[in-house]
């Protein structure tokens, strides 16, 4: 990862949006106190002050939150350091986290599941966390992206081995919503891979914006770069569906896959008119198709962002953003189409029949009283219509600019002024170069354009199958054997006689290998070898990615002598359900407020009377409705009923106050 402690312009953003999650934490805690009291006095003095409190409390997080969206729209920092004249182009913000300490939880697992010696693992559990600290800070690079692929592929390999699904580790991840700012804290590995695959499109959208847009690979750079954000965001809503933050509910990634989508085909446009737009009928026709998609795509986005739920947490500026986008693109079209119909009078060696297509297929419908090849042939018709054009591209123009300059964030970016106001000047000069005496007696208006493209942007899918990771874990076994969901019992060590040069055993499968057609009769036997059990070290070696081949060799290395080896046995894992932890609560989210709350396991006899004095753990469930705060926005659900087991993915699929 990057050095946290870098002075630069982007490390000082993710440090100021660290420093206002805290507040924001803050802020919400001491909303939380303050509601608990309200609900709980019935003094009608000390009520007065708590909502005096309150409305302090609710402004003040306001505020937070449009410090916020302020770091949301600081969209120079990410740009590339060339001198520019091209609309700012929006990347998203890394979520931050709280450090996560494995060692005691993946220690004591290791000693309890896998009955091996935990010390001898402190390398590997160091190097989980100092990769997930370094993932904290990526480079703005391949180099970055490849390094969160490579922890959100290890963590794969940590939920095999370590989160079995019939309890909670005890490690408690802490993630900071983007846009609000609110921590979601969860025991629930999937929520810090949700967050990592988060990151990684986030990354892909900052990769994007640096781009130099002054170059062919720069801007297929950025096109490739936010197919590729759009499709890890893509796949994040289809995989995680219920995950407990705004940022990553499936309205706003459908949202930022749109607009992922839209900054893509901004850049290829961009990459069109780079070499120069020709002053020729059939280039600016395309042109004309070209930058209308760009802005009905926008203008797509714009509407999605003025949805409910996404649009009280999308920043403001950015939907005043594609609002502008849209106009002004849509202002190019007109200007375009203009210049055709201004700048190019239908001559004798012209191809009639071309142009007429050409342009027909520019227009849904023509104004009442007017055919495309007429228009061709007629020099007023096509003035009057070219004049139209004009107007329409006129007041795109000067309604982004209004809406520019009622937006405080966006009123402060300079180059985005300076392209709108350009862009309204050329074509304010367009349409005073025209004549004006028959402005009077114009009534034409300029038809819609339709919008079509040639290169059709789609997302790409991630493919995390190309970074090449190793699990860190490896020791432990192979995976399909020696994972969180398998119980074993701990290694057994047989002492192995030769009888007649017979082993009394056959080996099969691997690895490990297992212990096949068993000799009852054998030492081996007697000494409480079984059927089926795995061979996990012979003669002291460690063999569980050993083969038949390979073990049977190690056997007949020890020659005649008696041979020590260790096996396990596959136990009943319905028979050895772990007990549930003072954090295991049926059916609610892990919050602040409930994470000390607990209950006692379920009553396997439902028709024992339950004892008069309660234990302490099982409060959590009398109280849960009142205990919860609105510290993290998930909420406990309701009315849940209490013989509802917990599956691996309730916490994510629980349907929460969020959306």
């Amino acid at each position: 990862g990057c050095n946290p402690l870098a002075e630069t312009g982007r490390s000082k953003l993710q440090n100021q949006r660290a420093v206002l999650n805290q507040q924001i934490l803050r802020a919400v805690r001491m909303r939380a106190g303050a509601e608990n009291l309200l609900r709980a006095t019935t003094n009608n003095k000390v009520r007065e002050q708590v909502l005096l409190e309150l409305s302090f409390v609710n402004s003040d997080l306001q505020i937070l939150k449009e410090e916020l969206e302020g770091l949301n729209i600081s969209v120079e920092v990410y740009q590339n350091t060339e001198e520019t004249f091209s609309i700012p182009l929006v990347p998203l913000g890394l979520k931050e986290t709280k450090e996560v300490d494995f060692t005691l939880p993946l220690k004591d697992f290791i000693l309890e599941h896998y009955s091996e010696d935990s010390s001898e693992y402190e390398d590997e559990i160091a190097d989980l966390m100092d990769l997930r600290q370094a993932c904290r800070t990526p480079s703005r690079d391949e180099a970055g992206i490849e390094m969160l692929i490579s922890y959100f592929l290890q963590l794969g390999y940590v939920e095999n081995r370590f989160f079995p699904p019939t309890r909670h580790m005890g490690v408690l991840f802490t993630w900071y919503d983007s846009f609000t700012g609110v921590p979601v804290c969860q025991q629930n590995l999937l929520l810090e891979k949700a967050s990592i695959l988060f990151n990684i499109g986030a990354l892909y959208t900052q990769i994007g914006t640096r781009c130099n847009r002054q170059t062919q690979a720069g801007l297929e750079n950025a096109v490739a770069a936010f197919q590729r954000a759009g499709g890890v965001l893509s796949y994040l809503k289809e995989t995680f569906t219920h995950t407990p933050s705004y940022d990553m509910s499936p309205a706003m990634l459908n949202v930022l896959v749109k607009m992922m989508l839209a900054q893509a085909q901004e850049c290829v446009f961009e990459q069109i008119g780079l070499p120069g737009i020709r002053n020729e009928f059939f280039t600016l026709v395309k042109m004309t198709q070209e930058v209308a998609k760009v802005g009905e795509v926008y203008m797509l986005l714009n509407t999605a962002m003025n949805q409910e739920p996404v649009k009280e947490n999308i920043p403001y500026s950015w939907s005043k953003l594609s609002q502008i986008k849209s106009d002004h693109y849509k202002a190019l079209a007109h200007y375009f189409i203009a210049t055709i119909l201004c700048d190019h009078e239908l001559q004798s060696g012209d191809d009639e029949d071309q142009q007429e297509k050409a342009l027909s297929q520019l227009y849904d419908h023509m104004p009442e009283g007017l055919m495309v090849l007429t228009v061709l042939r007629d020099k007023v018709q096509r003035k009057q219509l070219g004049k139209a054009h004009l107007r329409k591209a006129i007041v795109y123009h000067e309604e982004a600019l209004r809406v520019c300059g009622l937006c405080k964030k966006l009123r402060n970016i300079d180059v985005l002024q300076e392209v709108l106001t350009a862009a309204h000047k050329r074509s304010l000069l367009k349409y005073a170069q025209q004549e004006t005496e028959d402005d009077f007696l114009s009534l034409i208006q300029a038809p819609d354009i339709l919008p079509k493209t040639e290169h059709k942007i789609e997302t790409i899918v991630p493919q995390f199958s190309k970074v090449k990771v190793k699990d860190f874990f490896h020791r432990l076994g192979p995976l399909t054997v020696f994972s969180a969901k398998q119980r074993w019992t701990a290694p057994r060590t047989i002492r192995i006689h030769h009888e007649a040069g017979e082993l009394g055993f056959s080996l099969k499968g691997g690895p490990p290998v297992q212990i096949y057609c068993l000799d009852p009769a054998c030492s081996a036997a007697s000494m409480g070898l079984k059927e089926g059990d795995y061979i996990v070290s012979v003669g002291g070696m460690d063999c569980k990615w050993l083969g038949v081949n390979e073990v049977l060799e190690k056997l007949k290395s020890m020659g005649e002598q008696p041979i020590e080896i260790e096996v396990i046995s596959c136990q009943d894992t319905a028979a050895s359900m772990h007990s549930k932890s003072a954090t295991y609560s049926v059916g609610m989210q892990k919050t602040y407020s409930l994470i000390c709350l607990a209950m006692e396991e379920d009553k396997t006899d439902q028709t024992k009377k339950a004892p008069l004095k309660l234990p302490f753990l099982s409060w959590g469930t009398k109280n849960r409705q009142k205990a919860a705060s609105t510290l993290c926005l998930p909420s406990a659900v309701a009315a849940s009923s209490p013989k509802k087991k917990l599956s691996p993915f309730t916490l994510f699929n629980t349907e929460s106050s969020l959306y």
